[in-house]
C-alpha cells in the first residue's frame, strides 16, 4: 500500500519537532515524492547526516510502503 503525503509529513515533524515540510507527489500515483525538509535538528550536521534523520523518521518505510523519496534539506538560516 502506497503512503499518503500527510502520513510522510506527520512522521518527519514527530521526529523532528518544529521542522517544515513540504511533500510532491511527483508521478501522481502515491509512490514517488520529493519532500524538502527545514529542521532545526539539522544545525552543523552535514547533507548525510541530515537525510538519515529523516530517514530515520520514516521508520523503515523506504523501499516498501514509500517506493521513492527525493530529499532536500536544510537547516533554518
Amino acid at each position: 500500500m502506497a503512503m499518503q503525503a500527510q502520513e510522510i509529513e506527520r512522521l518527519i515533524v514527530e521526529a523532528l519537532p518544529g521542522a517544515t515540510v513540504t511533500i510532491r507527489d511527483l508521478a501522481g500515483d502515491g509512490d514517488h515524492y520529493a519532500a524538502h525538509v527545514e529542521a532545526p535538528q539539522f544545525a552543523g550536521k552535514n547533507r548525510v547526516q541530515q537525510h538519515k534523520l529523516v530517514y530515520s523518521a520514516l521508520g523503515g518505510r523506504m523501499g516498501g510502503e514509500l517506493h521513492a523519496l527525493q530529499l532536500t534539506t536544510q537547516a533554518p538560516t
